[in-house]
C-alpha cells in the first residue's frame, strides 16, 4: 500500500504557516515527516492535529523546539508519534511507521492560524483509474477555442491529473474538479483541457493521465480517432 501526501498551505491571520511537501508518497511501514515552518520565532507552541474525513479534529501533540520530547494528546504516544525542529522555525511531525489508521488531514497550528496536510493510503491492488475522453462538441468546433474532457472513475478520492499534446506535458488550460464519492463507493474526478480548435483540425494527439497512488491510468484522443460530440 502507498501513502500519498497533499499539502494544502492556508493563510488565516499573521502568522504564515507552510506544510510541505506537495505531494509525498512511501510505503506503508515506512516513516512519514511532515514539515511546518512558522515563519517566526516568537512562537511558544507547534500544535498537531489528526482529522479523519468526517470527523472533529484530534489534538496529538505539541511541540516547542527548546524542548527534547513532545507532549501528546489522550490516545496518542510516542509508539507512533513524534516531533522535532530543526530551528526555531522549523518543525517537523514523524509518523514513525505508516498504517491505514493514519489516513487523515493533518493539521499544523499555533495560536492564530494553522495549515494542512491530506494524507490517504491506496492499495497497489486495487484497480488502476478508469477514463473516459470526450472530444470537442460541434458548436465548440465553430469558435477559435474548444474543450476536452477526461472523466476518471478511481478507488481513491485523491490524483495527479496531466495533459500531454504530442506526447509533451502542457500546463496551461487545465481546469479539474473536486473528486466526488459514488454510490458505489468509487470516486469520480473530471479534468478539462482548453485547446485551439486549429490543432483539433491538424489531428494533434491529446492524451489524458491520471496517476493515483502506484496506479495510473491514460487515454488518448485525436479528431481522427473519434467523432465530434453533438
Amino acid at each position: 500500500m502507498l501513502w500519498t501526501l497533499c499539502s494544502v498551505i492556508a493563510a488565516l491571520t499573521s502568522t504564515v504557516l507552510t506544510q510541505t511537501p506537495a505531494v509525498h508518497t512511501v510505503s506503508t511501514g515506512q516513516q512519514v515527516v511532515l514539515y511546518c515552518n512558522v515563519q517566526r520565532d516568537d512562537v511558544q507552541y507547534v500544535f498537531w492535529y489528526k482529522q479523519v474525513s468526517g470527523g472533529t479534529p484530534q489534538y496529538v501533540l505539541k511541540f516547542y523546539h527548546t524542548h527534547d520530547l513532545p507532549s501528546f494528546g489522550s490516545g496518542f504516544s510516542a509508539d507512533q508519534f513524534s516531533s522535532k525542529a530543526t530551528s526555531n522555525i522549523d518543525y517537523q511531525f514523524i509518523i514513525k511507521q505508516t498504517e491505514a489508521a493514519d489516513s487523515a488531514v493533518y493539521h499544523c497550528s499555533t495560536w492564530d492560524t494553522s495549515a494542512e496536510e491530506w494524507l490517504f493510503v491506496t492499495d497497489s491492488s486495487l484497480p488502476p483509474p478508469v477514463l473516459t475522453v470526450f472530444p470537442p462538441s460541434s458548436s465548440e468546433l465553430q469558435s477559435n477555442t474548444a474543450s476536452l474532457v477526461c472523466v476518471s472513475r478511481q478507488s481513491g478520492p485523491f490524483s495527479d491529473v496531466t495533459w500531454l499534446v504530442g506526447g509533451s506535458p502542457v500546463s496551461g488550460g487545465i481546469s479539474s474538479s473536486s473528486a466526488v464519492q459514488r454510490p458505489e463507493q468509487t470516486f469520480h474526478i473530471s479534468s478539462s483541457l482548453s485547446i485551439q480548435t486549429s490543432d483539433w483540425d491538424m489531428n494533434q494527439v491529446y492524451t489524458c493521465k491520471v496517476s493515483l497512488g502506484s496506479q495510473s491510468a491514460e487515454k488518448t484522443i485525436s479528431k481522427s480517432g473519434c467523432p465530434a460530440g453533438e
